[in-house]
């Protein structure tokens, strides 16, 4: 067979020439700004996973979108770009007003009802936003080759892996899937996104690449500085160093206690008997609010160990508190006994005697009004747990909670309050305590 020569190659050398030169200049003609050395980076790196960020004001949003449209040029390639509310989306400097800048005027068109920009490739970026469980509907069968969470921290740790499920492609098309969360420190997600990237990421092929304001050359940095100087120790460190291990430290519990007796289910003693206490509340979130959780986990008690599993917490209007929680009445099971907190007054007597009649019929229910401050009521949990007497079964909640008790007195007290109501009944009813022969009530 005859070696090929230069002069026999050099069409098929001009044509692939010709066809990355169009492919590189149909992508970059959506990306009409110059990304600075870390948002270049970012851009760059086609590996599955990756977290960009730290600092506020790095350059995150810019990294984001710019990512997310790298391959626009691709036929069918799409695109989802969240955040945990859709009014952050249209703040300026977000992706919304953001994408209109770069994109407005040019030969791709955005469909205002669907939030969503139309390549002339026929590919798409598509914003959304992702607060609870109900969110997730709008992307059930979504397929996409590229998701952008922005401000990651923000949003709960199981919706944060249900998107994963969403990344897939079609055979043969020429797009790495990318998986892409910027996030500052601190957040209801602020333990698992510092797990996943900076603790484990490494040895699974996850990469966080830092991103602090000293990277970001268009941000006055002075006056950003003096900003962020009126804000507490804590906050400060997070937003202008990026320190993943600033956390508030409220003085009744320490992160050891519980981070040192994390248990899997399976270890978890035969035959316990579980009951779960729900610290009530029922204001949803609105812009400019941030009302309190809903919050009940499971408690178990043998041996003088306490056992904590399955920690649900949800922010929801009245109807939805009351549909989540006969949902999770259904799953424990008719033998669990469950506790709600009663605020003092006829209308606790009300709201109990509602869920009794209304929402958890048939069920072992009862009303509980503690005593005592919520401090004073958490005093047994945090001595049990000092002495390493309180077990934490392995899921999603932990991080969350682990924020919250380390806090604690200070900022969200819903889970602590709703784990201090389960020592307390138990305490008081021993009967409670005794084992049954049914498996994982």
């Amino acid at each position: 067979m005859a070696t090929p020569t230069i002069e026999s190659l050099l069409p098929s050398l001009q044509t692939l020439a010709t066809d990355q030169l169009r492919s590189r200049s149909s992508s970059s003609s959506f990306l009409p700004v110059e990304l600075h050395a870390k948002q270049q980076e970012f851009y760059d790196d086609d590996r599955f996973d990756m977290l960009f960020g730290g600092a506020a004001g790095g350059g995150k949003t810019i990294g984001q979108l710019a990512s997310g449209a790298k391959y626009v040029h691709v036929p069918g390639y799409s695109a989802l770009l969240l955040r945990r509310a859709y009014t952050h989306l249209e703040q300026p400097g977000a992706f919304i007003p953001t994408a209109r800048e770069w994109w407005g005027g040019s030969s791709a068109y955005y469909n205002a009802s669907r939030h969503q920009w139309i390549f002339p490739s026929g590919a798409t970026i598509t914003f959304g936003y992702l607060d609870n469980i109900r969110d997730l509907d709008r992307y059930q069968g979504g397929e996409y080759q590229y998701i952008g969470v922005d401000e990651a921290t923000q949003i709960p740790e199981q919706l944060l892996r249900y998107l994963y499920s969403r990344l897939r492609k079609k055979e043969g098309m020429e797009v790495p899937l990318r998986m892409r969360l910027t996030a500052n420190p601190g957040g209801v997600s602020h333990e698992y996104v510092k797990r996943r990237y900076i603790t484990e990421g490494p040895q699974h092929g996850r990469r966080f690449l830092p991103s602090l304001l000293v990277d970001n050359p268009s941000l006055n940095r002075e006056e950003y500085l003096e900003s962020l100087a009126e804000l507490d120790p804590i906050t400060r460190a997070r937003l202008e160093n990026g320190d993943w291990d600033a956390v508030p430290e409220g003085g009744m519990f320490k992160r050891s206690w519980f981070t040192d007796n994390i248990i899997e289910e399976r270890e978890l003693p035969k035959g316990l008997r579980w009951l779960r206490y729900w610290d009530r509340a029922s204001t949803e979130v609105k812009d400019g609010a941030d009302p309190d959780h809903t919050a009940g986990v499971q408690v178990a008690f043998r041996k003088g160990i306490w056992y904590l599993r399955d920690m649900k917490r949800f922010r929801l209007n009245s109807r939805d508190n009351e549909l989540r929680i006969e949902e999770t009445a259904r799953a424990d099971g008719r033998l669990a006994h469950i506790y709600m907190e009663q605020e003092p007054g006829s209308s606790g007597k009300d709201v109990i005697s509602h869920y009794a009649r209304n929402i958890l019929p048939g069920y072992a229910f009862d009303g509980h009004r503690p005593t005592g401050s919520k401090v004073e009521r958490a005093a047994p949990v945090a001595s049990a747990a000092e002495k390493g007497n309180v077990k934490l079964v392995e899921g999603n909640w932990i991080g969350a909670f682990l924020d919250e008790a380390e806090a604690f007195p200070l900022g969200k007290k819903d889970q602590i309050d709703a784990v201090s109501g389960g020592f307390g009944i138990i305490a008081s009813r021993p009967r409670l305590v005794r084992s049954v022969k049914v498996k994982d009530l």
